[in-house]
């Protein structure tokens, strides 16, 4: 039970950092503040389980760091293409496209930004992960568990209620089109910024979030 809060704990913790320096880079690049992720917490799980996968199943690379960097790249290239491909597809939106990226692979996933994951999980493999690791082994056993239960109820509440929101931005219809528009994009936008202040905050932590149906506008207005 220990060591199975310890790992949930390092998949939060990565999980914020992730999210974190998802924050940053729009500070940086966009000159505004924007709350990244899908979830309501401060967290982005994409970053937390490529980092599990990493840590738990590339240490035999440790001493090799361009085989590391080149395994690191290709993990966090494939969950960020299967995280686009299942959101899509679960709620037929695209929620970021590097289409105008070079080298990029359907939009989905871009050399960019995959060799920055790859220098991140340098940064992880070789700095963040045997600090916080040997910290949170070696704390209280009992505190762990308390504190990863507690955390883990939370998120698992953030998980339903962020999923309930995504829900109504979901487009169901028997064949997905693929020859959205803008202006098809901007008026989903525009009718999801007038529901709830959860739902305003996941659009604008989204700004290249693209429709693929007209009828978004009948299904979140029920």
């Amino acid at each position: 039970m220990f060591e199975l809060m310890v790992y949930f704990l390092l998949f939060i913790i990565y999980s914020f950092i992730g999210w974190l320096t998802e924050i940053i880079c729009i500070m940086i690049t966009a000159k505004r503040f924007s709350n990244r992720g899908f979830l309501i917490g401060p967290y982005c799980p994409i970053y937390g389980f490529s980092a599990l996968i990493i840590i738990t199943n590339l240490n035999k690379y440790y001493n090799d760091p361009l085989a590391l960097f080149i395994f690191i790249v290709i993990v966090a290239s494939i969950m960020e293409y299967l995280t686009s491909y299942l959101m899509e597809n679960i709620f037929n939106a695209r929620w970021w496209d590097y289409s105008n990226k070079p080298f990029n692979i359907n939009g989905r996933i871009c050399l960019s930004n995959a060799l920055l994951f790859g220098i991140m999980g340098l940064i992880l493999v070789y700095i963040l992960n045997p600090f916080i690791s040997h910290l949170l082994f070696k704390a209280n056993e009992t505190l762990i568990i308390y504190l990863g239960i507690i955390i883990f109820i939370n998120f698992i509440f953030d998980v339903i209620t962020s999923f309930n929101i995504i829900s109504k931005i979901e487009l169901t219809i028997n064949e997905i089109r693929k020859d959205y528009t803008d202006e098809i994009n901007n008026i989903v936008k525009s009718i999801l910024l007038q529901k709830s202040f959860l739902t305003k905050r996941l659009i604008k932590a989204f700004p290249n979030f693209k429709s693929i149906n007209k009828t978004i506008k009948n299904k979140i207005n029920n």
